[in-house]
Order: structure tokens, then C-alpha cells, then sequence
């Protein structure tokens, strides 16, 4: 009786959720409970609406005077009434508290032996770590485990949400947060003939998740998103999340993009950084002014700084620049670059250089970063 008891909010949850499809898809081991609270105290305040709105306007409607009469006062003291609207509505409210209190605690307690993923947040972007140097904007997790996040901002505060799992935790500069769910549903995969037409129709322009509801390596999704503004482009502070359903599947994944495949080139790996690291959300190729100068102006341009130094953008400087932003500030620009320093391989930044040079009116076009040059810059 008591397990029934306990499972009830659960069981309630998923029967209510179903009926109601502006919810998202309950896909983590809150959700269900979550969505119980949140229809039991909306059907409760409901009840208790109707007849007060209800008594409110009869009375309106029966004890009206006329225009210019005296209204006369028929009040009278009800001891009973009084003490039955009074304590009566309170159980309810001691209820919504004790079953709130209770799965927001069970929400705070994250559980021993839970998988650790570290999440950072800037503005406009995300980085997950997930250690021994790996890095990445989506967020990939075990189904039917429970994971732990933990949270930094680099700037200001940033608020992680997933609807589908019913979770959201701020994330705040200067200090450590925690959050932990246990998605209960797998992402899953789509057909090898429906990647690659996306692939083909996609281009080399920037993943649209929105269009393909899957990740460019053909995997269904839950949504993140960043629900604390925090500036200009709060909006597409957007990423996804995966739910594997193995460990051995989650490793072949962050094995795959631990490093840069062995058929794709520097450019090509540069240009994949770009519109993945979050750098075509400040910095345009057409040279349109943003956040950030325009990588169509930049390698093998003069850059004035706000010091009033200049220098060539050269391998050097991009580097510094992606590592250590805010030490030279272009002129009319502010220092609110997040730096990338642990985030990004020397590899990876070589290859944004190489693609850096082929976008820029400046610089070589399509010209590879050498050996020679590979090794100066990671010297």
C-alpha cells in the first residue's frame, strides 16, 4: 500500500502530462513527479477559484443598490464558517509544501557514484568537459544513470534548463553549482540514409539543429537552454543532449571527438571549431560588425588596439587571442571574450588559424599552416 502511495505522483504524472501536449516529453526520473505537483496545485487553486470567484459575483449581483440609495450593513459573525474556510484550505497548502519540499530536496541530493561532467558558461555558449582534455558545446550522458553537472560562468549568470528532463540550476561567476538528473529515455539514432541526405543539404554552413531535430552524427536530442538573460544574443544560447544508451557507445563518441579526424583537414576542422565553439555568434565572414571584429578582417590584418598599440594579426597574435582575449582589445570593441585556454587543443587552434587564413581579405588564401608553423605556435 505504501509503495503504491509512493509511486502515485508518478504514476499520475505520466497520465496527466500525456493529455496536455504543451508539455515536453518526460524524459528524466523527476519529470513525472514533477508534472503530478504542478497539475495537482494548478487543479487545487482551480477548485478553490470557481466557487470564491463564483459567490463573488452573485453577491455583486444580489446585494446591488440602486443608483443615489443608501447601502445598508447586514454583517454578521460566524465563529464556525470562519474557522472551516480558514484551517480547512490549509491542509492543502501544508501538503503542496511537504510534497514540494520533498522533491525539491530529492533534487539538491546528488547521489554517490553519479557521473561527473564538468559545464561552463559564457556568453553566448556552452563547454562541457569531460575529461583527460575533452571538450565540447553538447552535453552526452548515460540513460538510466545518474549525472552530475558541475557549473562555472565565466562572465555573468547563466541558468542551465532541460524541459525534458524538468531540471534547471543557475550557474554563477565566482562560485561552483550542482545539479543531477537521471535521464531515463535514449536518444535515438536516425537512419545512415537520412545523416547523410542532411549532410548533403546542410552543406558546410552551420549544423541547424531546429531543422534536422539530430546532431551531425545522427542522434536524436533534448534541448538546453539558457533561461537567465544575459545579454545581447541570450537567445541562441542554445545546445543539445544526447542519451546514450551504453558506455561503450558514449566512449566511441567522445573518442571521435577527442581529436580531429585523420581525413579531414586543418580548414576544414578550423571551420567546424568555428561554428561549433560558439566564435560565428560574436565574429562574421562577410565582415558585418559584431560582438567581435570580423575574421573576414583578420589574419594578416593591423589591428589597433584600445591602448593605442598596434600589431599584425598574425599566428601569434590569433593564438594569444584565443587564449588570453582580453590582453590586446581591438579598438571599439569590449573585452568580452571568454578565454578557450584548456577548452582547446594546440591542434585545434592551428586549424582555426589555417581556416582563419582562407576567410580573410588579408591573408593566403586556402594556405595550410605548415609543420614549421605548428610547431611555433605551440612553442
Amino acid at each position: 500500500m505504501f509503495a503504491l502511495m509512493n509511486n502515485m505522483p508518478h504514476l499520475l504524472g505520466d497520465q496527466l502530462a500525456s493529455k496536455f501536449t504543451w508539455f515536453p516529453e518526460q524524459a528524466s526520473t523527476f519529470a513525472a513527479e514533477n508534472d503530478w505537483l504542478f497539475f495537482f496545485i494548478t487543479w487545487i487553486c482551480v477548485l478553490f477559484f470557481i466557487p470564491i470567484a463564483g459567490c463573488l459575483f452573485y453577491f455583486c449581483w444580489k446585494y446591488c443598490k440602486p443608483k443615489g440609495q443608501k447601502a445598508e450593513s447586514n454583517t454578521a459573525h460566524n465563529t464556525p464558517l470562519e474557522l472551516a474556510w480558514s484551517i480547512l484550505p490549509s491542509f492543502f497548502l501544508v501538503a503542496m509544501f511537504v510534497m514540494g519540499a520533498r522533491s525539491y530536496l530529492n533534487q539538491r541530493t546528488v547521489p554517490e557514484g553519479a557521473n561527473n561532467i564538468g559545464l561552463k558558461a559564457f556568453k553566448w555558449g556552452w563547454t562541457m568537459d569531460y575529461g583527460k582534455g575533452v571538450m565540447n558545446p553538447e552535453l552526452h550522458i548515460l540513460a538510466n544513470e545518474p549525472t552530475k553537472l558541475s557549473m562555472r560562468s565565466s562572465d555573468v549568470i547563466h541558468s542551465v534548463f532541460v524541459p525534458a528532463f524538468r531540471a534547471k540550476k543557475d550557474v554563477v561567476p565566482g562560485r561552483y553549482n550542482y545539479m543531477w538528473f537521471e535521464a531515463d529515455v535514449a536518444s535515438e539514432r536516425v537512419s545512415d540514409e537520412e545523416l547523410a541526405k542532411a549532410k548533403f543539404e546542410n552543406g558546410d554552413g552551420v549544423w541547424d539543429y531546429d531543422k534536422w531535430q539530430f546532431t551531425q552524427d545522427g542522434y536524436r536530442f533534448f534541448d538546453l537552454y539558457c533561461t537567465e538573460y544575459c545579454g545581447k544574443n541570450h537567445s541562441v544560447m542554445q545546445t543539445v543532449v544526447v542519451v546514450h544508451e551504453t558506455v561503450e557507445d558514449l566512449d566511441a563518441w567522445i573518442e571521435k571527438v577527442s581529436k580531429r579526424p585523420a581525413d579531414q583537414t586543418p580548414e576544414a576542422w578550423g571551420e567546424k571549431l568555428y561554428n561549433q565553439r560558439g566564435c560565428a555568434g560574436c565574429h562574421s565572414l562577410d565582415g558585418t560588425k559584431r560582438v567581435g571584429p570580423s575574421f573576414k578582417e583578420s589574419y594578416g590584418n593591423q589591428r589597433r588596439f584600445a591602448d593605442g598599440t598596434n600589431a599584425t594579426a598574425d599566428e601569434d597574435y590569433i593564438r594569444n587571442s584565443i587564449l588570453y582575449p582580453k590582453k590586446q582589445v581591438v579598438e571599439g570593441y569590449q573585452p568580452v571574450m571568454p578565454s578557450y585556454q584548456g577548452q582547446l587543443s594546440d591542434d585545434d587552434i592551428a586549424s582555426i588559424i589555417a581556416y582563419l587564413k582562407t576567410v580573410s581579405d588579408y591573408g593566403p588564401k586556402a594556405a595550410p599552416v605548415t609543420d614549421d608553423e605548428e610547431t611555433n605556435i605551440e612553442e
